[in-house]
């Protein structure tokens, strides 16, 4: 087995027949799959023979996300972790919401009365970071309440029951992934320009599709004040740079498939005039890394820039806080459904 050079707890063996064997580790749990059922089998006896393991069988149950397999594609959720949180927090019973926060509130530090337990704040806003895993849909809210950790206030621990109250609407949410017949990697990137009331800061926002599944994303306030729009813009399309470039290093040493390329996408024209512009005026030096990064990756022809209706732009959902129903429509086009509702 060979160790991946992308991602240091995925091993990898291609062999001559043109099958292969991957294996993901964590810590002490391993998951085993590929096309080489021979070399699985030798394997798993490899691993008897030389440590004390278990074969559990058929993936089901995998650090608290639950696969589900079938002709159709598979499936993955956390929906019983979701409803162990929602237990402990004694929320089981709550009445739920259509969003996971209040597009109104903008939260800020010293915001009300300080808790007289911060620890069970931080416990559950671990513990939603985790549940980022499958719900792509609660990353933007996540993300913001975990910027208050230090010094936790009631109105922050308001904002976090909202989510949970959200939550319970559809605990056992998740995503699916199926075979679309092709393997086009696409990134959208979005950016909220100076969300931040209390230091202006912008969020960026990006995820990432390989042949139409979700396979990527994150929602992370910038380190720096953007002084534009298109700024914001910019530096949230570096960020999705590096995870396509990343993307592509570790889809071609597993030879999962051999990217063409790849696609990044945009609703903001001026950031993208930026891309394609060779010509650095007064507005952009003080970017000038980013715009040689991501120059770069245009003239060598591993990325594509393209432009996206704000309507169609599925970031969206990472930068800022949305209404019931376009969380809905954003959600539908990630691939992240109910798994448990009612057909």
């Amino acid at each position: 087995m060979i160790q991946s050079e992308a991602d240091h707890s995925v091993f990898f063996r291609h062999s001559s027949s043109m099958t292969s064997i991957y294996l993901v580790v964590y810590v002490d749990d391993i998951v085993i799959t590929g096309d080489d059922h021979e070399g699985i089998t030798q394997l798993k006896q490899h691993l008897f023979d030389h440590f004390q393991t278990k074969d559990m069988g058929k993936l089901k149950y995998f650090l608290g996300i639950e696969v589900a397999q079938s002709n159709a594609g598979i499936c993955i959720s956390q929906r019983k972790y979701a409803l162990d949180i929602l237990e402990e927090t004694g929320m089981l019973d709550s009445r739920p919401v259509d969003t996971p926060m209040d597009p109104n509130t903008k939260l800020s530090p010293n915001q009300g009365e300080p808790l007289a337990d911060p620890g069970r704040y931080r416990r559950l806003i671990g513990r939603l970071n985790y549940l980022t895993v499958t719900r792509p849909d609660i990353s933007f809210a996540t993300s913001i309440l975990s910027q208050f950790l230090d010094s936790p206030c009631d109105s922050h621990w308001d904002a976090a029951v909202r989510v949970l109250r959200y939550i319970k609407g559809a605990p056992g949410k998740g995503l699916l992934y199926e075979d679309k017949g092709h393997n086009q990697i696409v990134g959208y990137t979005d950016a909220d320009w100076a969300g931040s009331p209390s230091d202006r800061r912008s969020t960026s926002g990006y995820c990432v599709f390989i042949g139409g599944n979700l396979i990527s994303w994150k929602s992370k306030k910038q380190n720096v004040v953007a002084r534009s729009s298109a700024e914001a813009e910019y530096r949230a399309m570096a960020l999705a740079t590096c995870e396509l470039i990343w993307l592509k290093q570790l889809v071609k040493e597993l030879k999962f498939c051999e990217p063409s390329k790849m696609e990044l996408v945009c609703d903001n024209q001026a950031a993208l005039h930026i891309a394609s512009n060779p010509v650095f005026h007064e507005r952009t030096k003080h970017i000038e890394i980013d715009c040689h990064f991501i120059r770069e990756k245009l003239q060598s022809g591993e990325i594509v820039t393209a432009f996206v209706n704000s309507n169609d732009q599925l970031a969206d959902i990472f930068t800022k806080a949305l209404r019931g129903p376009r969380i809905q429509y954003i959600c539908n086009k990630l691939g992240a459904y109910d798994l448990y509702a009612p057909a």
